[in-house]
Parts: C-alpha cells; structure tokens; sequence
C-alpha cells in the first residue's frame, strides 16, 4: 500500500531514481528481442524482487509455491524486504532483477522513460494479453509515454469507513454522500471536553492527517492533474479549488488549533490504536486494506464502508474514489526476459493466482474475471472496494517523470493554506504550477 508517510519519500526516490537510471540506461523502455512464439518449455532460475515481509511474505511465498508447481523445472529466486529504493538501486546497479514488485505507481514514469522496466508491448501481443481485463484506471498507471513497462499487481482503492454504532447515536442510518453531508454530520457528531479541546471527531479534515491527501480527496470533484500538454492544471482545474475552499472552511469550523491538539494525541495509524478503530472518529477516509485491520486488531466493530462522498454539484460521480496499486515490471539487467515475463504474466493474469493473492494480503484484484471470481473470500465491508475498483468515476493520479513529486508539492501547499497562512488561493496555486512545471521541465525540456 502507498501512503501519505510514503510519499515525500517516494517523491524523491522517483527523481533521483530517474536521473540515476536514465544515466546507465542506452534506452528509453526498449525491450531485447522477442521470439515469434513464447517457449514451449520453461526452465531455469528467475529472481522475485518484493517489498513484502513477514506474513505478507508468506503469502507471496505461496503463490510462488504454486508457479513452481506448474513449472517444475523453473526456480524463483525470492528477494522479499525490498522496498522501492533497494529496487531502484539493484536495478541502477546492473543486478539482475528479473521480476521487481513496487508498492507506488509514482515510479512508473521514471522506470518506463528510462529504460529500468523493459517494455512489456512485444510480450502481450505475442501471447495475447488481454488488457481489456484491466480497467481503464488501472491501465493508465502501468504505462508512460506510450511505454507499456508495468502490468498492475492488485490495487489500493479508498473509500469512506463509518462507525455505525457512533451514527446511530447521533440519529444517522446512512452514511454521507455529499461533502456537505459529510461536514453537518461530522461537526455534529464531534464532541468537546469540558476545557474546549475536541473529545471525539466526526471526521478528521486535517491535510496530512492518515490518509487526507489531495490525490485521495481530487476524484470527489473530478478535479484534474495535468494539462493536454502535460503541464500542472493545478490552478484551472475548478474540482481543486472547490475542494481546497470546501476543507479549509471545515478546518475553520472546527478550529485549526483545535484540531492540530487532537491529531497530536491520537494513535499510529497503522497500530491497534488506529483513532477510527478506537472511537475517536466515527467516519474516516481510508483504503481498503483497514477492513484486514479491523478484522485483526478490533474484530467486534460495528462499522461500514461506503464510497467517499462527492461535491455537491458532482453527485453523478459517487460510487467512485481513488485506485493506486502495486505495479510489476521486467528489470532492465534481467537475464532471462523469458523466464521473467512468463512470471511476471502468473502473478498479475492468472485469475487463481490474483484471488489468492487478493485473499491473503486483503487487497483489491485487477483483473475483470479475479473481481467476479467466487473464490473471493473477504469480509462484506470489503464489498464496497471491490465495486469503486469498477465504477467509470473512479480516478489515479497520472504516471510522472518526477513520480509523485508533484503530488508532494500540492500538498506542502494545501497543508499551509488550511493553516491561514497560504495567502491568496488562487495566487497560491498558479505557483504551485510553476513550481510542477519547472520540475518537469528538469526532466522532460521545457
């Protein structure tokens, strides 16, 4: 999973990565020679690069268990722990990378354009690939530039999470579908100690609080990150400045110190004390891997999922959220591209291979068939993220050459704006284009 902890980090890890592999690569997502025909019999070893560990490992391991199987002269060399700078290092490097797994679409752009990941086109029409199987969102993050280097390997896909018990107390037996909804409800239900402070919150409006991106809020109000041309559409993109104005005038309401004290004190967003698990907010925005949590750390809580609420003037959008995923690729120094892709192809087509993957890492499938399989078995709540995953409404944040750094500035800037300090909007947001654009320049020329 990707989350907002991980993006300042993977926004740099994306430029530097770029600039260091387009450096020792001769190529911009070339791919060795194909043969007419893919090979009738597998064998030899080909390397698993992965991020996952411990448990999650474990369930990888399996399905590699389950290729090895089917082709029993082939080995995997499993390389699990390793996160997306080892990867990008590994591959700088020179090592031989045969399969590497990433938790960010944000490296999709720099892999793709530099060459790190082999462009996969040649292999998918030669076996005949179906990536009608692969939903639109899920498409566009894979690819860069017409350079198809990455093949989705399950998704993250956000929604709103409620505590129905909480609801219920303050009269409510729906969730909101609105983001005026969500606020009335929300200032409702937040309750105050006797000395002012916030006791319980309806919801957290904080920019960089768990989840509370600007690529998790943009797809509420179709709002847009880049130009036909490529260039940051920040500032004329009229969904971000409603939904700027919408959330610093909820943070007001509440109080932005207020709301700061009470952030502070809550618990890690990823421990057993996760504030939604623990009462202290009744409705938060979150992805679907806090349902395998819940099940874990807090198995008796009342709650329901449903999909975040829209504008007001975009309620034909609802039904819809953000999707981001694990991508997968064939790493430039593979030595056996072969070997590779008819991995690469078990881990991110095989219908049986993806719900057993979906199933024990409690993530979304990404594919047509591994979403309608009955072999699924996750909770109801979970229900609601395998539907946002289908909806046409749903959105991504587009691949980059300098990954989610754009995304990183946008949020430096909304975090100081709901603050006061930000000055004037739109000013304010014209230069955050500038500051996009010039970084993109770095990489692709003006």
């Amino acid at each position: 999973m990707i989350t907002t902890k991980r993006l300042a980090a993977v926004a740099a890890l994306a430029v530097a990565g770029a600039i260091a592999l387009a450096g020792c690569s001769g190529s911009s997502g070339g791919s060795p020679s194909v043969a007419s025909a893919a090979p009738t019999h597998l064998k030899g070893t080909v390397s698993l690069w992965h991020f996952f560990s411990d448990r999650e490992a474990k369930v990888i391991q399996s399905v590699v268990d389950d290729f090895e199987k089917k082709y029993p002269d082939v080995k995997v060399d499993v390389h699990s722990g390793q996160d997306d700078e080892k990867l990008t290092k590994a591959i700088a490097a020179g090592k031989s990378v045969d399969v590497g797994v990433s938790y960010s679409t944000d490296i999709v752009g720099s892999f793709c354009s530099s060459g790190a990941f082999l462009d996969l086109s040649p292999y998918i029409k030669r076996d005949g690939v179906d990536l009608n199987q692969l939903s639109a969102t899920t498409k566009s993050y894979t690819e860069f530039d017409g350079t198809r280097c990455a093949m989705p390997m399950l998704a993250d896909v956000y929604g709103l999470y409620y505590n129905k018990d909480l609801l219920a107390k303050f009269g409510y037996s729906a969730p909101p579908k609105t983001l005026t909804e969500l606020e009335d409800m929300a200032v409702k239900m937040t309750t105050y100690n006797a000395d002012g402070s916030i006791k319980t919150l309806g919801f957290n409006p904080l920019m960089g609080w768990a989840e509370n991106a600007a690529a998790h809020y943009g797809p509420a109000a179709d709002a847009q990150w880049l130009t036909k041309d490529g260039k940051s559409a920040i500032s004329s993109s009229p969904g971000w400045t409603q939904l700027i104005q919408w959330q610093s005038a909820f943070v007001k309401r509440i109080g932005y110190d207020k709301l700061n004290a009470f952030s502070a004190g809550l618990g890690q967003e990823f421990s057993a004390d996760n504030a939604f698990q623990t009462g202290q907010v009744a409705m938060n925005l979150d992805g679907e891997w806090r349902v395998a949590f819940i099940k874990d750390q807090k198995p008796g809580l009342n709650y329901g999922t449903a999909p975040f609420p829209t504008a007001d003037d975009h309620t034909d959008l609802y039904g819809g959220g953000y999707i981001t995923g694990n991508i997968a690729g064939i790493g430039k120094g593979s030595k056996n591209p072969e070997l590779a892709w008819a991995l690469l192809k078990y881990l991110t087509t095989d219908t049986g291979a993806i719900v057993k993957l979906a199933n024990g890492l409690g993530n979304v499938p990404t594919t047509k068939d591994a979403l309608a399989s009955a072999n699924l078995s996750l909770p109801p709540q979970f229900q609601t993220f395998l539907d946002v995953m289908q909806s046409p409404h749903s959105a991504t944040t587009p691949p980059s050459p300098v990954g989610a750094g754009y995304q990183q500035t946008f949020n430096d800037f909304w975090t100081k704006y709901q603050s006061g300090s930000g000055g004037d909007l739109q000013a304010g947001l014209k230069n955050v284009d500038k500051q996009i654009n010039d970084a993109l320049a770095l990489t692709t020329g003006p």
